[in-house]
């Protein structure tokens, strides 16, 4: 039996996934970088040496998306773009934080949706430049609570229910510019940030007996969509948000 797996082409393109240093963002530069893109991860610390894994194949930049100044650091950067990857984030719950409390809620909005699109807006003249077989893409990273309400994070799931509306605004101001934009709506999947909600049964047992493929997802399992989504195969794609999710969404 021949191997099927599906294998892009991005040799010369040059990539931006923010929060690409661990998890779903790790996965996707991976992806990236093995099908031969230059690309650019941004995290937290001061360096790249500053994490206990290896990031020597990537061009690191710090970023923290709650700081604007870093924001546009970090586009001013970017001379050449042809796809920014809008992956960073996380649930403030797993840092002891209330997002039902106003400061906290507005917090998680910034993380999840503003700084997405201050990201986007000042990376867009880099981006129409590109010359990218299939065009220049942004991609954002929804998840479920794009669609459901899920009680314990009312900012994250407000940010990440925004982005799609931000995605398809972009799509069809920015189409005339050759820059198409997406997103992937991501069930559960295994990443450092979601590691106490799968080690926790009462969370994961009723997720898992909904989901009709019956396991969680991988970072790959992400990647290949993100990758098809920028790639010549989805030029005529754009406005549109892909779940990822194992079927989660369509079982009843």
């Amino acid at each position: 039996m021949g191997n099927n797996r599906v294998q892009y082409d991005y040799q010369g393109a040059r990539v931006l996934v923010t929060g690409g240093t661990s998890g779903i963002g790790a996965g996707i530069a991976a992806a990236y970088r093995a099908a031969g893109a230059t690309v650019t991860v941004t995290g937290t610390r001061g360096s790249a040496a500053d994490y206990d894994h290896d990031l020597s194949g990537y061009r690191y930049l710090t970023l923290d998306v709650e700081d604007p100044a870093q924001i546009d650091a970090v586009a001013s950067a970017q001379d050449e773009l042809d796809i920014l990857v809008n992956n960073a984030g996380i649930a403030l719950p797993s840092l002891g934080l209330d997002e039902w409390d106003p400061d906290t809620f507005d917090r998680a909005v910034t993380i999840h949706l503003t700084s997405g699109f201050r990201l986007a807006r000042r990376c867009r003249d880099a981006l129409a430049r590109s010359t990218l077989d299939g065009g220049a893409s942004i991609v954002g990273i929804g998840s479920m609570s794009s669609y459901f309400g899920i009680g314990i994070v009312p900012g994250y799931g407000a940010g990440k229910t925004g982005l799609l509306g931000l995605i398809r605004s972009m799509a069809v101001e920015w189409g005339r510019l050759g820059i198409r934009s997406n997103a992937v709506a991501v069930g559960l999947c295994a990443s450092r940030m979601t590691a106490a909600t799968v080690a926790n049964p009462e969370w994961s047992a009723p997720t898992l007996a909904r989901t009709p493929l019956g396991r969680l997802g991988q970072p790959t399992d992400v990647a290949g969509a993100v990758l098809f989504l920028t790639s010549a195969q989805a030029s005529w794609i754009t406005g549109q948000t892909l779940p990822i999710d194992g079927g989660y969404t369509v079982s009843g």
